[in-house]
């Protein structure tokens, strides 16, 4: 059963939660990129945290010894919010037993360390949450499929992209000085990666944040140093609303698919597009799909859309009264 949970308050928490009956006979719940319930009321089995960008809540469920996610996920949530991880951990690729079930991880490439849990229940169904996805190569066939759709909307034309992996080169190879505006997690170390990847091997230069997460959760991320410290001309990466604190003389670039900032725009996303998360469900075959987050129209639209080409599919929106019609 696919449900949503509410808060003291009457309102429905972040995302949504699991019951469903293990193997063993025992009744549980996972819940999903959300906020903890308070102590004083009955608690999930776990928190399953898919990755550490903030509107999937691991501020609140990294406090939890119930929390589930991966070693680099826990990681971010430390310094991103400066507070202890007090959940379980567990390596991609790898499996965590919880409460008697086994649960097994998969890789989504939205962010390092950014993770789908897999897990099947007492008869046999194959359970998948993904969170955010950029990359659905290795995620596994499932019976119900509960999914994100942050570029689902097929009408809408911004829904569309590809990564423009070339205007990214043509800017390091064009330029002897210049910088990526890149948000902290996720953007930043997507840089570093692209750029050891073209093959350069000098410093770069990057604001506090950004420079501690790149140096935790990259293993091959070359020589990086705070911004100023370099001896040389280098390569900065900072958080786009910083390009405007750097020299003048330094070209400036922004990592991202809008269209608002002063700067060159270069589309790179963590997400797939209208295109891929449809040809990710097509190739998963769902016998059921739930679409979450982000708030607005895009889940209700992509659930729509899998609806129209022969998936059962529903959105967040409507799992309360899917709930109440006792359809799941």
């Amino acid at each position: 059963m696919v449900f949503r949970q509410k808060n003291s308050r009457g309102s429905f928490k972040p995302h949504l939660a699991i019951k469903f009956r293990s193997d063993k006979g025992k009744i549980l719940t996972f819940s999903v990129d959300t906020t903890r319930i308070p102590q004083k009321y009955q608690q999930p089995d776990a928190y399953l945290i898919t990755h550490a960008h903030s509107d999937h809540y691991g501020k609140s469920a990294m406090l939890s010894e119930r929390a589930v996610c991966s070693e680099k996920t826990a990681i971010a949530l430390e310094i991103r919010h400066e507070r202890e991880y007090k959940g379980r951990t567990v390596s991609i690729g790898e499996s965590i037993d919880v409460n008697g079930v086994t649960v097994h991880t998969y890789p989504n490439y939205h962010t390092v360390g950014s993770t789908a849990f897999y897990w099947v229940n007492d008869v046999g169904t194959r359970i998948l949450v993904t969170g955010d996805v950029k990359d659905a190569s290795h995620l596994p066939k499932c019976d119900v499929l509960i999914t994100e759709a942050n570029y689902g909307d097929p009408g809408d034309a911004s829904c569309y992209f590809e990564d423009d992996i070339t205007a990214f080169k043509s800017a390091f190879e064009d330029n002897n000085c210049l910088a990526f505006g890149a948000y902290a997690f996720g953007k930043a170390q997507r840089a570093v990666e692209l750029l050891r990847g073209f093959g350069y091997t000098g410093s770069i230069e990057m604001e506090e944040k950004s420079l501690a997460l790149t140096r935790q959760l990259l293993d091959n991320a070359g020589e990086l140093v705070s911004l100023g410290d370099s001896s040389e001309d280098s390569i900065s990466v900072v958080p786009p609303w910083d390009l405007g604190k750097l020299p003048w003389h330094i070209s400036k670039y922004v990592m991202t698919g809008r269209s608002d900032y002063r700067y060159p725009a270069i589309q790179i996303s963590d997400h797939l597009d209208a295109r891929g998360l449809t040809e990710m469900v097509e190739d998963i075959r769902p016998e059921f799909t739930v679409v979450y987050h982000p708030k607005g129209h895009r889940p209700e639209r992509f659930a729509s859309h899998l609806r129209q080409i022969g998936f059962n599919a529903v959105s967040i929106d409507m799992v309360n009264n899917v709930l109440s019609n006792e359809f799941i």
